[in-house]
């Protein structure tokens, strides 16, 4: 493994951290917090951190499944844990916690 792909893969695991936990924040905070309790002023930024966060993840997930010739399986896996509650999470567990070892 050569130090840009170890690089590469830390940025990925460190995005990943990251936008799950705006994904859980934006879903269990400020979507309550709008639509409940009438304050939307957290949603904005808060969306638009975890906007950014999941294209950055995306380019991520292509650029280290790029250095590390992902079949087609782990690269939709990895991309589509996106889009789910703690789907980061667990990628970063089960696919690039692996590819370390």
């Amino acid at each position: 493994m050569t130090s840009t792909t170890s690089k590469s893969l830390k940025t990925l695991r460190l995005l990943a951290l990251l936008e799950g936990i705006s994904y859980l924040l934006l879903l269990g905070i400020c979507v309550p917090l709008k639509y409940i309790f009438d304050i939307p002023e957290p949603t904005y930024p808060v969306g638009l951190a975890h906007g950014v966060l999941f294209v950055a993840y995306g380019i991520f997930v292509l650029i280290v499944a790029s250095e590390f010739k992902w079949p087609f399986k782990t690269l939709f896996w990895a991309g589509f844990a996106a889009f789910l509650p703690f789907g980061t999470f667990v990628a970063d567990k089960r696919i690039f916690k692996a590819l370390r070892n």
